[in-house]
């Protein structure tokens, strides 16, 4: 007796029906009402203090469908996946309200949803309904999952714009899992971005994870970014992050998913983050060599010709699990590339086999993938992980010898090579801020001048610093240098402006920006609001602190603030980067006197420059008073 093969859609509806048999069915859940809520902290590492929770959604106890896994799962099968979303935002909502007020509350959305949910109208309904439970927008974040099938990026950012400007908040999970982008962190600038747990395990005895880690949360100071790290089960792991200067946490350590939200952190993880000792982090006994090329990336991968048949490309992979890409080359010279999992989705489709299967596999290949020679450097990898073609992230690129096909490299390759490579870069940085030190600070001058090209230098210095850092010891005097370093890394345009650290409380901006001036009256404005917020309440309260002067006499000093001396430099001006230094420091110690904190070297006269910066301040504080 002959066996009747099922079709997929066939066994498709066979699998649903004999899950709604077996009780295993998410419509059923949904129907009954039957998920429920469990909420693991976030918590503050320099402190304890909880200051928000996840959601994680749960089915009911001893069911199949008891994990999110399982869960979501079954709900593809079933194309309930937008209301399954749907549903877990209320629970998570209705769980939250009424017990964890004050902190925040993240949701998990899937950047698909957020874009099926993305019109006006809904997002309206959406704030209703939390006006109807009296929670405001700016409590939640939203946690966007599975950003890897972003299929309309541009779309999910202007979303997200009317959500952030709403109240909303967003966070980027499992960064660094190997299917995150850079560009869409760059794109999106989202509040958090949740560090992924490979990063964390075992960090206590992975020098790599530590320098890499750092060279993170260099990425999230230029993007303005709180990063959480996840998956926190051990007290070496929290305590080497809360050294390091990881903001926030999340894991079992910390606090295990639960039906209330608690309010506090676990008493043990507790206890490390008061503890003073602090780890001993592990060094990296070699760094990446500075004659490191593409060649030693380079794997062998099959090469195909043009003319192969789409079926057999499919044979190619299915006999090899590890095979990411092949090739397609004609006269020994790459002319395009296979992914595996954007042929695989295609293969997939429905009829596809009939209908291209025994075509030739190039019109499905991208003709355009990037390409590096064997002989590329360092410098020219670094320039790849920036530009806007992300997609050798996933697929991987092309290396070539004189335009001979040769191999294949991966993204992930890429990255921590290039990564390697600024760590030890960053032996030419500043230890406290991680930004630029005086050797990179000179280089960069120099290039400028040798350009021929205009620019703006400015020194930045803190009045009444020492008093503060007196007062209220080094550590808190270090909080207030992150200070200046993040404000002027947020106001600066990565692309053309160059922030560096001289020492101490001195910093340096090299402004190839336009708008340099209204920059340097945000970076005063900013800075000198933000800085009372390291004084106790009782300074605030007399508008300063008592300490003593260089000459040893007590008296009274008001809130520590920002000076900006600023030269603009025209082409050949110059000559030495020497020169260039010590007149921006002489306008700052002439910005110091200024009742705005900037002068302008060549202004007419200081009243013509204080009034400028005057005119921006009252704008900059219009523009915030009507938000």
């Amino acid at each position: 007796m002959a066996v009747r093969t099922l079709t997929p859609a066939q066994d498709a509806l066979r699998q649903h029906l004999s899950d709604v048999v077996t009780g295993q069915s998410v419509a059923q859940l949904l129907a009954r009402r039957q998920l429920r809520a469990h909420y693991q902290p976030i918590v503050r590492l320099k402190d304890g203090n909880v200051m928000g929770h996840e959601s994680l959604i749960r089915g009911p106890e001893g069911s199949p469908l008891r994990s999110s896994d399982a869960l979501f799962r079954q709900a593809r099968r079933e194309q309930l996946l937008l209301r399954l979303e749907r549903d877990c935002l209320t629970e998570g909502l209705r769980g939250w309200v009424g017990v964890a007020r004050g902190t925040r509350l993240f949701l998990n959305l899937s950047a698909h949803t957020i874009v099926q949910m993305g019109d006006r109208a809904t997002l309206v309904s959406i704030l209703q309904s939390l006006h109807a439970i009296s929670v405001v927008p700016s409590s939640l974040v939203i946690e966007i999952t599975e950003h890897e099938h972003v299929a309309d990026l541009p779309r999910l950012i202007e979303v997200a714009t009317w959500m952030r400007a709403e109240g909303f908040r967003f966070a980027l999970d499992d960064f660094g899992d190997g299917r995150s982008s850079l560009r869409l962190w760059a794109e999106l600038r989202p509040e958090f971005v949740k560090i992924d747990k490979y990063f964390v395990r075992d960090l206590p005895q992975q020098a790599v994870k530590v320098q890499t880690l750092r060279g993170i949360m260099r990425f999230a100071e230029s993007f303005g970014t709180e990063l959480i790290a996840e998956g926190i089960e051990t007290a070496g792991e929290l305590q080497v992050l809360r050294d390091l200067g990881i903001g926030l946490g999340q894991g079992y350590f910390l606090g295990r998913p639960q039906e209330q939200p608690a309010l506090s952190v676990l008493s043990e993880a507790g206890a490390v983050i008061a503890n003073s000792e602090i780890a001993v982090l592990p060094e990296l006994t070699r760094a990446a060599a500075s004659d490191f090329t593409v060649a030693r990336l380079a794997v062998p991968s099959p090469a195909i010709p043009p003319d192969y048949a789409v079926d057999d490309v499919a044979k190619l992979f299915s006999a090899d699990a590890s095979l990411r890409a092949v090739v397609v080359v004609e006269n020994d010279r790459p002319i395009g590339m296979l992914n595996r999992q954007a042929f695989t989705d295609q293969y997939a489709k429905p009829f596809f086999r009939e209908l291209y299967g025994r075509k030739t596999c190039l019109q499905f290949a991208n003709t355009t993938p990037l390409v590096l020679d064997r002989h590329t450097g360092l410098d020219a990898m670094a320039a790849v992980l920036t530009s806007s073609d992300q997609r050798y992230l996933t697929e991987g690129f092309v290396v070539t010898d004189n335009g001979r096909y040769v191999g294949l490299g991966t993204g992930e390759q890429l990255v921590r090579v290039v990564t390697e490579a600024r760590i030890e870069a960053a032996r030419h940085a500043n230890p406290l801020t991680f930004l630029p030190g005086n050797i990179p600070i000179t280089e960069h001058i120099a290039r400028l001048l040798r350009s021929g090209g205009s620019f703006v230098a400015c020194y930045c210095d803190l009045n009444d610093f020492k008093p503060f850092n007196d007062h209220y010891g080094y550590w808190r005097g270090d909080e207030m240098i992150r200070l200046v370093a993040r404000t002027l890394v947020s106001q600066c345009d990565p692309r053309r402006d160059f922030v560096g650290h001289v020492g101490g409380d001195d910093f340096v901006v090299l402004f190839q920006s336009d708008d340099w001036h209204a920059r340097c009256t945000r970076i005063v404005s900013v800075f000198n609001a933000g800085s009372q917020r390291l004084y106790d309440e009782q300074a605030l309260e007399r508008g300063g602190i008592d300490s003593e002067d260089r000459h040893g006499v007590a008296r009274f000093f008001p809130f520590t603030t920002l000076s900006i001396g600023a030269v603009p430099i025209s082409p050949r001006a110059f000559a030495h980067a020497e020169d260039v230094a010590s007149a921006a420091a002489a306008a700052k110690h002439r910005a110091k006197t200024s009742p705005t904190g900037l002068s302008i070297e060549g202004a007419q006269n200081d009243d013509e420059a204080d009034a400028a910066t005057h005119n921006i301040f009252n704008e900059i504080h219009f523009t915030n008073g009507s938000r």
